[in-house]
């Protein structure tokens, strides 16, 4: 490869990133046994909560003695059999309380993927669990001296195993250290290789904004919000989004007969069971938020837990059991279609795990917009600032006008014909023509002011239904969740019935925030920038 003598990777060493220095203390042996020895001093122990009953046991050998003789699984065959690290022994416990499996389901795990890989389960499930602070290398010693260990053997063999666990939990929390301070230096690395490649391709400077490149802690506050249960309800309510989705696999069986689907973002379900039932071989259902516990009782009441299988974590984070699928299937679709920016995630799944003859549902959508005529709703959230009990806050309007309103519009509030100007096949779309400037054109029918623009979106199930499905977020149809999204007009546009109405869109993404959009109109020679967050 010819040296690279591009004028536009000058300075990129003064710009590299402080790392860590990755030297971490030795435990120091003398404060070691001395911390042991305290240890010691306090008064007996804390009871073991058994992983798959609520029995209470005296010790850790005596509960996995209780799990092998009761429940039929040996724990440290199970790590044996799988290699497990500290980490990997972690997850598994985590695992088993967070999810409250059953024993059987541990016996015949394929070597790779385990249904613990993702990181959320290094999360304590029961705080001070003495099977985290347990040693498993220690359990599989030669002669399991562990296991043979019982309460009833003396003090100084509970001493060793409390010696041992507790040196475990400070090798542990050391090591859990400096994983973190390694996973923050490679995303700084991450983050510098992209200015380097994006500096290469256009010449300017900045990252690529795109959610892929979000950590899990700055997308904290997104899957948060769809943790909490009435989001669930509100969209499983929403009739033309929910019955849509079910008509389009109730009515094309064919589709799904003997495929493996990928639900991306599963939310409680809904859609993996409406693939189960369409006669899908297999659905892997995905999510992040803290719903998915619920989804996995909701699976087991329904038994289909032999069809579907659920992952915690972000399609980004994640490896999924099967190396392709055969269809995608998702609810993405956000205010004005793309706030949000889920599709990128159902894009990178596409791009990592569909089969060359599959395709993901919906498979093609639009946005249209048209004009509004409401004279009234602008005096009422414009105007309305000129006076307010004789004080002039006018100044207000630049704050009020560039924030979007996501509200049920009335029909006949409209003066033009609506026209699309941007439509989306989900099976071909790169993501970079998610950010788009498109000219439009709207048909005046009203002679009237021009208050504001209406956007919203269509959705269609299309490619290879012999029953074909779509629905309509406008305002001319049966209202849905979504609703439309209003931007207001600081100053009215006179138009004219039989006119056109011309203008320019760009629709792009917050880089400070790529879920959140920014949407700029040149109207009329005026242009105004919305934000959508």
């Amino acid at each position: 490869m010819a040296e690279n003598t591009d004028p536009r990777f000058d300075g990129a060493a003064e710009e590299m990133p402080e790392l860590s220095d990755g030297d971490d203390e030795d435990i120091d042996d003398d404060e070691e046994e001395q911390w042991m020895e305290e240890e010691e001093e306090e008064e007996g122990s804390q009871p073991v909560t058994c992983l798959f009953c609520d029995r209470l046991l005296s010790s850790v050998p005596a509960t996995l003695q209780h799990c092998t003789a009761e429940h039929q699984v040996d724990l440290v065959e199970v790590i044996r059999r799988h290699s497990l690290d500290d980490y990997g022994y972690i997850k598994m416990i985590n695992f088993i309380r967070s999810t409250k499996c059953d024993a059987s389901s541990l016996t015949g795990l394929p070597d790779a993927p385990l249904p613990w890989e993702s990181e959320d389960f290094l999360r304590p499930v029961l705080q001070d669990d003495l099977l985290l602070q347990t040693d498993p290398e220690e359990l599989c010693s030669v002669g399991g001296s562990v296991l043979s260990t019982c309460p009833s053997s003396g003090g100084e063999s509970h001493n060793a195993v409390l010696q041992r666990a507790q040196a475990a939990e400070e090798r542990a929390r050391r090591s859990e250290e400096a994983l973190a301070r390694a996973m923050d230096d490679l995303h700084k690395l991450k983050l510098l290789a992209q200015g380097l490649v994006l500096n290469a391709g256009t010449g300017k400077s900045g990252n690529l904004g795109t959610v892929a490149e979000l950590r899990e802690d700055e997308d904290e506050a997104y899957f948060s919000s769809y943790g909490h249960y009435s989001i669930h309800e509100e969209m499983l309510k929403d009739k033309v989004r929910t019955e849509s989705y079910r008509d389009f696999m109730y009515r094309n069986p064919e589709v799904f007969k003997d495929k493996v689907v990928l639900d991306v973002g599963c939310g409680t379900c809904i859609l993996s069971m409406f693939a189960a039932k369409s006669g899908a071989k297999k659905v892997i259902a995905v999510d992040q938020s803290e719903i998915i516990y619920q989804a996995m009782d909701i699976v087991r009441s329904n038994k289909l837990e032999d069809k579907i299988t659920l992952i915690k974590g972000r399609i980004e984070d994640i490896n999924l059991p099967v190396e392709k699928v055969d269809i995608i299937i998702s609810e993405w679709m956000g205010y004005f279609l793309l706030f949000e920016s889920m599709l990128d995630s159902v894009l990178y799944a596409r791009d990592l795990y569909l089969a060359d003859t599959g395709s993901v549902y919906p498979d093609l959508c639009n946005i249209s917009l048209a004009a509004v005529g409401d004279t009234e709703k602008h005096r009422g959230r414009i105007a309305f600032w000129d006076d307010v009990y004789g004080f002039n806050m006018s100044c207000m309007k630049k704050a009020v006008v560039p924030e979007a309103v996501v509200e049920v519009l009335k029909a006949d509030t409209l003066i033009s014909e609506p026209t699309v100007i941007q439509t989306i096949d989900c099976n071909k779309v790169c993501l970079s023509e998610l950010e788009f400037t498109s000219d439009f054109c709207l048909k005046i029918t009203n002679t009237t002011d021009c208050t504001a623009i209406v956007g919203y979106f269509d959705i269609f199930f299309d490619k290879g239904c012999s029953n074909k499905v779509m629905f309509s977020t406008g305002p001319q149809v049966t209202k849905t969740h979504w609703k439309q999204t209003v931007f207001l007009l600081e100053r009215p546009v006179p138009v004219k019935a039989g006119e056109e109405l011309r203008g320019k869109i760009t629709v792009r993404k917050n880089k400070k925030d790529p879920r959140s959009l920014l949407v700029t109109f040149d109207l009329r020679d005026r242009k105004q920038t919305y934000s959508l967050q």
